[in-house]
């Protein structure tokens, strides 16, 4: 019975030293900026870590050759941006800040402590953007407040409820390429 037991605990462990099937590549690049004013010095720390993981494949894994070659697999790539300024740490997993463009008039998108804010062409405050749970915005403005997200484009789409016609309108701010 020891015997077994030993025997099973000895199996689990050994199936777990295994060889893996990812190629992982991780880097991690941090930078400091330092602004000195008459407010004192304002430090932010931006930490941005890229992970490459990649799939090992062979090209012939039914042979009994015993040097195999290694088949060519995509490469899922994900970067995570933390900016820390003035004591609070935002994650970002893609810093949508840009100039867009609306009915004209260009808007700039900023990051901010806790989300995005959108600057007129006048650099007054427009709106705020604050990121949801499922990855989706809340715009807020001092007359309306909708729902946002950002599509395949890029571009920042805007979806508000419109109570008098009971329908939902669609505002597209078309990013800038420069």
């Amino acid at each position: 019975m020891k015997t077994i037991i030993l025997g099973m605990v000895t199996f689990l462990f050994s199936v777990n030293i295994q060889a893996q099937n990812k190629n992982v590549k991780s880097e991690v690049k941090t930078t400091v900026t330092t602004v000195k004013s008459s407010d004192g010095q304002k430090k932010s720390i931006k930490t941005q870590e890229v992970k490459e993981i990649q799939k090992i494949e062979l090209k012939d894994a039914e042979s009994n050759a015993l040097n195999k070659e290694r088949k060519e697999t995509p490469v899922e790539v994900t970067a995570i941006t933390s900016i820390t300024a003035n004591g609070v740490t935002n994650i970002v997993d893609v810093d949508r800040s840009a100039y867009y463009d609306l009915n004209g008039e260009k808007y700039q998108v900023k990051l901010a402590e806790s989300g995005y804010t959108i600057y007129q062409p006048n650099a007054e405050k427009a709106a705020v953007l604050r990121k949801t749970s499922n990855n989706n915005y809340i715009y807020s403005s001092k007359n309306k407040t909708s729902y946002g997200y950002f599509d395949a484009n890029g571009n920042l789409v805007l979806e508000s409820y419109d109570d008098k016609t009971d329908k939902i309108t669609v505002e597209t701010f078309v990013i800038i390429k420069k």
